[in-house]
């Protein structure tokens, strides 16, 4: 992730907020495309789900409701993300001046340059051939979603948040995505037990100071 932070510094600004997102996110790649500017709260930075944007051979382009019902979710973001939000923000506004009546109004975050939704596959061909310009090992879009996932849980988030914050229908399908990861996570809990019991060659308990 260093590496990739660090090659996106001279990434062009709209796939650099494009991973950046899906990093501290989790969003789906539908979630994230679906993502409109009126969907932000500037004020509390929190962004909400409320669409995604996908394609078929038979309808093209198109706009749909999210995967589930608790998909549709709100999230509070750090100043890092809010910031490069605004970036872009930015960005499109002279887009759109420069553009002038051939600019299509679609109100999302990632777009064409005319304005237009950004069709669904170009992040994913964009970053595939970012990552072999810059030597780094390929990832597709999805295993962001993992990264983040797998980041909860070994900061010792709960499933039930996890599962929430991932917009999962129901938490026996966190738990099960990611078992073995919870079950690591899990394992480390006794480590933790011991860092606060002291026991000595005497097998009595102590307690460390402030435990």
């Amino acid at each position: 992730m260093k590496q990739l932070f660090k090659a996106l510094e001279n990434a062009p600004l709209k796939y650099r907020v494009f991973v950046t997102l899906a990093v501290y996110s989790g969003y789906r790649r539908g979630e994230m495309l679906g993502l409109e500017w009126k969907d932000i709260d500037w004020e509390n930075n929190v962004i909400s789900v409320r669409r995604t944007s996908n394609y078929t051979k038979l309808h093209g382009m198109f706009t749909d409701t999210t995967k589930t019902k608790k998909s549709q979710r709100s999230t509070k973001f750090p100043a890092v993300v809010m910031n490069v939000l605004r970036e872009l923000k930015d960005e499109q506004d002279k887009q759109r001046e420069l553009m002038g009546d051939k600019w299509v109004e679609s109100d999302r975050l990632f777009i064409a340059d005319d304005g237009s939704p950004l069709f669904v596959n170009n992040p994913y061909k964009w970053l595939q051939k970012f990552c072999k310009d810059n030597g780094l090992r390929f990832c597709d879009i999805h295993s962001y979603r993992h990264f983040h996932a797998s980041a909860l849980i070994f900061a010792g988030v709960d499933p039930v948040t996890v599962s929430a914050d991932l917009g999962h229908s129901a938490v026996s399908t966190t738990t099960s995505v990611y078992c073995h990861l919870f079950q690591e996570a899990q394992a480390r809990t006794s480590s933790v037990i011991s860092q606060v019991l002291d026991f000595g060659n005497d097998g009595k308990t102590e307690m460390k100071p402030g435990a």
